[in-house]
């Protein structure tokens, strides 16, 4: 009873979201708010291909990627985080992202950290790009670190067609969480 108590609560605070979303920007703070979020985007892809030089033609021949940069805060039983980002497609499409997460149990701390989506299904893509991607599942894996690894090395397999690769601190994280996630528009921006 208690697990499905919290489970609804979780569900509608995702479902709720994009209510929250931030209104009212200026035509000065949606170019500013673009330029932040590519600059970051473009950051967290040099670092990934520093880290894991494969990941470059990983990306380059999927359907299509997305890149977002969380914060996320954990307090006793509860934690939330939020993200922002940009989803490609083949043809260099950009879309703006947003992300927040909710989960319970016991834990304490604040953590950044980055998710690269790679996308070999477009039809996935195309789900993750319109706004009503979710995840609620957990994802460990060891990531291979050393350089003469495959394209996908670093990455775990979400579902087939989907990779992701998560940067934590100065490297790919060992065990990548995707736990009661919603992706949606940054409407504002696009």
């Amino acid at each position: 009873m208690h697990a499905r108590l919290i489970g609804g609560a979780l569900a509608l605070l995702l479902a709720l979201a994009p209510a929250f979303a931030s209104a009212g920007m200026s035509a000065k703070e949606k170019d500013k708010e673009r330029a932040e979020i590519r600059k970051d985007v473009k950051a967290t892809l040099s670092k990934l291909y520093k880290l894991q030089p494969g990941a470059k033609s990983a990306i380059a021949g999927a359907a299509g990627y997305a890149v977002i940069n969380n914060f996320g805060v954990k307090i006793l039983v509860a934690g939330s985080g939020t993200g922002k980002g940009i989803a490609y497609d083949k043809s260099g499409k950009e879309l703006f992202m947003k992300m927040v997460e909710v989960q319970a149990g016991l834990g304490m701390g604040a953590k950044k950290f980055s998710l690269i989506w790679v996308f070999r299904d477009a039809a996935k893509l195309k789900k993750f790009m319109s706004g009503s991607f979710e995840t609620s599942a957990q994802a460990n894996a060891t990531a291979q670190m050393d350089k003469k690894g495959g394209a996908y090395a670093g990455a775990v397999p979400v579902s087939d067609g989907v990779w992701l690769y998560q940067i934590q601190g100065d490297g790919l994280a060992l065990e990548l969480t995707a736990k009661g996630t919603k992706y949606y528009l940054y409407d504002e921006l696009n």
